[in-house]
């Protein structure tokens, strides 16, 4: 992973919307270092032949594992779309990882229009390496 990494992660239920994400954007995420947690990496993988970094899956501490590369400096934006309406058993390995992307000032995006304005935004402009903020 040493050019720009994306991380991608999506509930159960978000998937087929992370995957019409990632179908339009196709072309522009494989010039991309792409990471993402387990089941949502498969997916992508075998539904488009990106290649994708597969970590764990959210619940087995994939969250966890991407927020730690966000900390490191090694991802620099992260597409997290999230079920709002379903609780889920991880909740505090979520809260951490939104917190850790709010404190190393990077780019998170938690629905497919966020996700698409974001991906607008990166691919038209340079992107900054982010600096951590204080907290």
């Amino acid at each position: 992973m040493n050019r720009f990494t994306l991380a991608l992660i999506a509930h159960d239920s978000k998937k087929e919307d992370m995957l019409h994400v990632v179908k339009k954007y196709q072309g522009e995420l494989s010039k991309l270092d792409l990471v993402a947690t387990r089941g949502t990496g498969s997916i992508i993988q075998g539904r488009t032949g990106l290649s994708v970094t597969l970590m764990s899956s959210g619940p087995q501490g994939g969250d966890q594992q991407i927020g730690a590369l966000v900390a490191q400096g090694k991802v620099q934006a992260v597409i997290f779309l999230r079920d709002p309406l379903t609780a889920q058993g991880h909740e505090p390995d979520i809260s951490a990882l939104l917190r850790i992307c709010d404190v190393y000032n990077v780019p998170l995006a938690t629905n497919p229009s966020s996700a698409e304005a974001m991906l607008n935004s990166l691919l038209q402009h340079d992107y900054a390496e982010p600096q951590p903020t204080l907290v």
